[in-house]
């Protein structure tokens, strides 16, 4: 099995490497763009190295729907190219690529009006299919129609009147933080040299051209300067922020638009299906996670703080009203036991032909040695990094491979069928319930074998947290020694959902998990008091922001609890 550790070892091991000897690709940024592009690099048999201001997928990449998806409503916009792109990308996620973290995801699509409605819908979703099955086998069940009677016995949840029938058809999911963190685990794993809280302060020139980075370790405040033949800029909506670094006008420019999400428990709403709705604006998703259902999204401007864009009253109601309109028992806010906000990175260009961009993506060489990829949407993250090397490449004075990460599975895919058939005796073999194997399995595919190694070596770890109980007290260890985690927000937030899963978000369960963290990272008690007191803080703050009317307001509370890392 191919493995790799992002431990505290191996990250100051890559920020000393990367800054010892020339590399081939810098890629600047963690979300799932730029993890890609440092797989897509490195397997092409290129230097690479990585290197992320925060955690891994702490922007865009941890905030999303977790929907892994061709994008129907895009089919509406006839947009077929992106469609068939996202679509492609699926199957091989689902099929090949990682079968252990993405996988399928039924919705119902309530139908309001006779005849017209139904073959209206019905083709879409009849072309949706087809158009998976040209591009990479079957993988999902067909879409199938339903009478509303059938309709309300698979979601009894909606009111009788709230449709005249329905079509179901599939999608997929996926634990987007988690995607990033093993797709940069799997670059590692073929040698590029990968460090997160190491924040870009300025390009390196000779003359005008692009020739490497300052980077700052913003754990230790240690200054570097990586060399590169090529640096990728891959940071998502900070992209302008990071061009500005180089003082070109960029061809394109990206804008920040607000998706925020409510979560609930699985029992607030009775349905054995995800739902898709329509609103004025867009679509509206209820998402099976779990024990949960995610609500989303919403779809507005914002040019706030970036880093930690908040959910406002409003926006919690918006959601709230829309999804209610359809259930026969309405949601509350007291029914709400998590809410997160992300940034979507949407093309704004100077001309007529960049400006219609928007969701897909486009790759500039503004200078000599720095390649810019911005735009796009997660399902696409490997055609977008393929992209941006491809880019890249025509700057380096070599012959290069061309892009094979549609042949290279994820870290935990190899061997994950077998030991999914397996998952009784292993079960029975480390004395867990099968169902806690099936958690793990489902989380870190073959990888669960290093964490049930963390059990056996340590039994106590093999209970669960006490209070999060859907996580054993090893991921907590295992997110800190394997999985980069540095602080105790990267565990409750992404290498966990415990910050969105729980009604206390987590506050009852820092100071565990805190403890579980400190023997792997070195920390004292002083450490641990200061990392469960600004996990506390930002909690109360991003409470406090979702009391408040609009986003002035609620971007202004948020603030009020800093970093525990100043960057």
């Amino acid at each position: 099995m191919r493995t790799a550790t992002l431990g505290p070892a191996q990250r100051a091991e890559s920020l000393a490497g990367m800054a010892e000897r020339e590399l081939d690709i810098l890629v600047v940024g963690g979300g799932v763009v730029g993890a890609g592009t440092a797989l897509d690099a490195v397997t092409r048999g290129l230097s690479t190295g990585i290197v992320e201001a925060r955690d891994w997928a702490s922007g865009t990449s941890s905030r999303s729907s977790k929907l892994i998806h061709g994008g129907l409503r895009y089919l509406e916009m006839l947009d077929f190219a992106l469609v068939r792109e996202a679509l492609k990308e699926r199957g091989l996620l689902l099929e090949r690529l990682a079968p252990h973290l993405v996988r399928p995801v039924p919705f119902l699509y309530p139908l309001r009006h006779r005849g017209w409605e139904r073959l209206y819908a019905g083709s879409g979703v009849a072309l949706y299919d087809a158009m998976s099955l040209a591009r990479h086998g079957r993988g999902l069940p067909l879409h199938r129609h339903l009478t509303r009677r059938h309709a309300l016995r698979v979601a009894p949840c909606l009111k009788k009147d709230a449709l005249v029938g329905a079509l179901q058809y599939y999608d997929a999911q996926v634990d987007d933080a988690r995607f990033v963190t093993t797709l940069v685990r799997t670059a590692v794993s073929y040698g590029a040299k990968a460090a997160n809280r190491a924040r870009v302060t300025g390009f390196l020139r000779e003359g005008e051209r692009v020739v490497g980075a300052r980077v700052r370790d913003v754990e230790s405040g240690g200054e570097y300067e990586v060399r590169a033949k090529q640096v990728v800029n891959a940071t998502g909506v900070w992209t302008d922020d990071t061009q500005a670094m180089v003082g070109e006008r960029g061809q394109f420019h990206v804008r920040a638009s607000k998706g925020i999400h409510l979560v609930v428990p699985r029992d607030r709403i009775n349905s054995t299906t995800g739902l898709i709705l329509r609103t004025e604006k867009s679509v509206l998703f209820v998402i099976p996670w779990g024990r949960h259902w995610i609500i989303g999204t919403t779809d507005t401007d914002w040019d706030l703080d970036k880093a930690h864009p908040a959910a406002s009253s409003a926006d919690i109601d918006y959601l709230l009203r829309h999804v209610n309109s359809v259930l026969a028992v309405p949601l509350g806010r007291d029914d709400v036991q998590g809410v997160y906000a992300g940034l979507r990175p949407l093309l704004a260009g100077e001309s007529e032909a960049t400006s219609k961009l928007s969701r897909e993506h486009t790759v500039a060489h503004p200078v000599p040695g720095l390649v810019v990829v911005a735009g796009g949407k997660y399902t696409t993250y490997r055609v977008m990094a393929k992209d941006a090397v491809d880019e890249a490449v025509h700057g380096l004075d070599m012959r290069v491979a061309d892009c094979v990460t549609e042949e290279i599975p994820l870290l935990g895919a190899e061997g994950y069928p077998a030991l999914w058939n397996a998952r009784a005796r292993i079960a029975a073999e480390h004395g867990l319930h099968v169902v806690r194997v099936e958690h793990l399995l489902r989380r870190y595919g073959s990888a669960a074998r290093e964490v049930l190694a963390l059990i056996a070596e340590n039994p106590t770890l093999g209970a669960p947290l006490r209070a999060a109980d859907d996580y054993l007290r090893a991921e907590v260890v295992y997110a800190a020694s394997h999985e980069g985690a540095r602080h105790l927000d990267d565990v409750l937030t992404r290498r966990t959902r415990i910050s969105i899963e729980t009604f206390d978000r987590g506050t009852r369960s820092a100071r565990e998990a805190a403890e579980l963290m400190a023997p792997v990272l070195g920390w004292d008690k002083d450490q641990i008091e200061r990392e469960v007191e600004h996990y506390e803080k930002r909690v109360e703050a991003e409470r406090e922001s979702q009391l408040q009317p609009d986003d002035l307001t609620a971007d202004a509370a948020r603030l009020g609890a800093p970093d525990i890392v100043p960057s």
